[in-house]
């Protein structure tokens, strides 16, 4: 009687816990933050285009990031995607104050061999407020504050 109720009560925790827990790690990216202030985050990185002289290919990374926070940025706010490959970093890229909701677009330009495999080059976003430093309500969530996109 003990192991059958042991069994019902695993199937019923099993049932109930496993989607509960699958759903909170694996949630979509574009739902609103849990914390109360704003919430920068890097939400795509994605190769719009390629170009080459024969010799080197140029990949243009179109790099979106929205506030899914409840607060809008002060104007004095300084922020950045820091652009790294190989834990080298590459570029910086300023990011306007963002409102609640609104997005902001640039595009990176990549360079590599045109002799380069499909899938060799991955390189990192890491989204930085400089200012306020520690970044306190201005980016509430840091843990989706990194990105990588490999092509």
């Amino acid at each position: 009687m003990i192991a059958m109720l042991t069994v019902t009560l695993r199937r019923v925790l099993s049932l109930l816990l496993v989607p509960a827990i699958f759903g909170l790690i694996h949630a979509p990216a574009g739902l609103a933050s849990a914390c109360k202030g704003a919430d920068p985050a890097i939400v795509s990185a994605v190769v719009k285009g390629i170009t080459s002289d024969g010799r080197v290919n140029r990949y243009a990374l179109n790099i979106r990031v929205v506030n899914f926070g409840s607060m809008k940025q002060p104007s004095n706010v300084l922020q950045s995607v820091q652009i790294y490959q190989n834990d080298i970093k590459l570029d910086t890229k300023g990011l306007p104050p963002l409102k609640p909701g609104q997005a902001s677009a640039f595009t990176y330009v990549f360079q590599r061999s045109v002799d380069a495999g499909a899938g060799t080059s991955t390189l990192t976003l890491k989204l930085v407020v400089s200012k306020p430093s520690p970044p306190g309500n201005m980016d509430c969530n840091l843990t989706n504050d990194t990105y990588s996109v490999t092509f």
